[in-house]
C-alpha cells in the first residue's frame, strides 16, 4: 500500500473523527479530518484527496446533500459512507449519486482499509484510463 492515498474523513462525531485519523494514518495514510459537509467541500477546495470517507446524518447539511456537491468540485473522487443508521433507500441513493461503498459503524480498521485501498486503485485506474 502506498503512502500517498490521501484520505478526508468528514462525521460530526469529534470522537469518532479523531480516532478515525489517528488509526488511519498509523496504517499510513495520509489523513485530515473535517466535522461537517460544508468543512468538507471547503478542504477539497483547497486540497486535493483520493478518498473521503462521510458521516450520512451531520447537521446543517447532510452526508448526502455534501456527496453531491463532492462529486461536483471532484467527479473522480471516491467517497466511502460510513453511518450507524441503515436504510435501503439511502443506500439506492448514495450508489445514485455516484458514492463508492456504504458501510456500517462501527466497522473495523481492516475492513475500512480495504475499502479505502479498493477505493483509491478504482480512482488510479479510472485516470490512468483517462490519459
Amino acid at each position: 500500500m502506498s503512502a500517498k492515498h490521501r484520505v478526508l474523513i468528514v462525521d460530526d462525531e469529534e470522537r469518532f473523527r479523531t480516532t478515525m485519523a489517528k488509526l488511519l494514518t498509523v496504517n499510513g495514510l495520509e489523513v485530515a479530518a473535517v466535522g461537517s459537509g460544508k468543512a468538507a467541500l471547503e478542504e477539497l477546495k483547497a486540497k486535493p484527496y483520493d478518498v473521503i470517507t462521510l458521516d450520512i446524518r451531520m447537521p446543517e447539511m447532510s452526508g448526502l446533500e455534501a456527496l453531491a456537491e463532492i462529486k461536483k468540485i471532484n467527479p473522480g473522487i471516491e467517497v466511502i459512507i460510513l453511518t450507524g443508521h441503515a436504510s435501503v433507500d439511502t443506500a439506492v441513493e448514495i450508489m445514485k449519486l455516484g458514492g463508492y461503498e456504504y458501510l456500517l459503524k462501527p466497522t473495523s480498521t481492516e475492513d475500512l482499509m480495504n475499502k479505502i485501498d479498493a477505493a483509491y486503485e478504482r480512482k488510479m485506474t479510472r485516470e490512468q484510463k483517462g490519459r
